[in-house]
């Protein structure tokens, strides 16, 4: 057994601390940096190629373990080949603690509020927001130790606010929004107008990001693959707003943006170039967003290869063999789970989310991959809202419907 980190690891491990946020890229070896977090902070010694175990009295040392990850990493059981480095399992014929492991996915978080006294890892960030899992969060944060790992943390200040609470720094919501949040005097609806003492906010946000940057041996190629459209159509459905699927007006802008896309995405030349992809790169995953182009993929992409799928119909494991696709629905499986089987990512269409786009990427740049080269393929038009959204993904920004709409309307 070798637990072997790198400087970068060694160097956040050092600065690390309960309430911490640990922020590393995608494939930095964020999940076994935190557990030999939790080793060492309870007593375990790595040194020299010698395991000193954490001391365990079989009442509560070493802590209760929990790991609040993705339903794909929980289910296929990610975290596994990195707890077995520190002797740790959620089998207890193979934990060597008397201390319980689990591993469990966000969607079940509320089934732990009521747990004391142990350490939980909360992997890929998913406390944003005022719903359940945000409220779990914090509830859990108040009776336990804890860490949170990303590759993407917050670009706003709502997206610390549970952080902040659970760190103590502000007793609910109100409270900071009260002492930060100045509201737009002339909207119908309470409007952010501006956050005001924002030099407390970024010394607070500073005091609890520990920052991993590691050196990669990998090499990413990004590939632009021009597409068509039917400019005729894309007109006709901009200048007219009609819905031509449902044969009735369009209602709002973000009906209009999906029939838009509907319209370029759908163009079979997406189809023409992935299949030249794949007869060069022979194995690749490809990322889409809506189930019309899922449909189109499997209408063709079979009589090429094997092809597998990871979205809201099926729950499929990467391919194996010499040529395959592996079909992957950005909301359903931008994050949380690896592969090192191939050196080949394909973008149908791009997503809205800067941050949804970067953790895609990140699925096979990993520090395990036997790969140096990665070739990134993206698909786009010169349809005028392609365009828009590569360049709000360009600034790092979210594509907003409305907005652009509102930019011709």
């Amino acid at each position: 057994m070798s637990i072997q980190l790198k400087p970068e690891q060694e160097a956040a491990l050092k600065k690390m601390k309960n309430g911490c946020i640990l922020n590393g890229g995608t494939g930095s070896g964020k999940s076994i940096t935190a557990l030999a977090y939790y080793f060492y902070s309870n007593g375990g010694i790595f040194s020299n190629g010698y395991y000193i175990p954490m001391p365990d009295d079989g009442e509560g040392t070493p802590p209760d373990l929990y790991i609040i990850t993705t339903a794909h990493k929980r289910d296929t059981r990610e975290w596994d080949g990195d707890m077995i480095n520190f002797l740790l399992s959620t089998d207890p014929s193979i934990n060597i603690y008397s201390n319980t492991v689990v591993v469990d996915s966000w969607n079940n978080i509320h089934k732990y509020t009521e747990v004391k006294n142990a350490f939980f890892i909360f992997d890929e960030q998913r406390t944003v927001g005022r719903g359940t899992w945000a409220k779990s969060f914090i509830k859990i944060s108040r009776n336990n130790e804890w860490i949170l790992l990303t590759a993407t943390p917050g670009d706003k200040w709502p997206d610390f606010i549970p952080i902040f609470i659970a760190n103590g720094f502000y007793k609910n919501r109100t409270e900071f929004n009260r002492r930060h949040i100045v509201y737009s005097a002339f909207s119908s609806y309470p409007k952010i107008d501006r956050y005001v003492d924002t030099g407390r906010l970024i010394r607070l946000r500073d005091s609890i990001l520990v920052n991993m940057d590691v050196q990669r041996h990998t090499v990413q190629h990004h590939l632009y693959i021009s597409v068509e459209y039917n400019k005729d159509t894309y007109k006709d459905i901009q200048k007219n707003r009609w819905n031509y699927t449902k044969d009735e007006p369009i209602q709002n802008a973000s009906e209009l943006c999906y029939e838009l896309r509907k319209c370029v995405n759908g163009d079979l030349s997406r189809i023409d170039s992935i299949i030249d992809i794949l007869h060069e790169r022979k194995k690749a995953i490809i990322f889409y967003n809506f189930d019309y182009e899922r449909d189109i993929l499997l209408e063709y992409l079979p009589k090429l290869c094997t092809v597998n799928e990871w979205n809201g119909h099926k729950h499929q494991e990467l391919p194996d063999g010499d040529s395959w696709a592996y079909l992957v629905q950005y909301t359903a499986g931008c994050e949380g789970w690896n592969c090192i089987k191939t050196d080949t990512i394909i973008f149908y269409s791009q997503n809205y989310s800067y941050k949804t786009m970067m953790q895609a990427i990140g699925r096979i740049d990993r520090l395990n991959t036997p790969f140096i080269d990665l070739y990134y393929y993206h698909l786009k038009s010169k349809a005028p809202i392609d365009l828009a959204i590569g360049r709000a993904l360009a600034q790092k920004k979210k594509f907003n419907e409305t907005k652009w709409v509102n930019s011709f309307a």
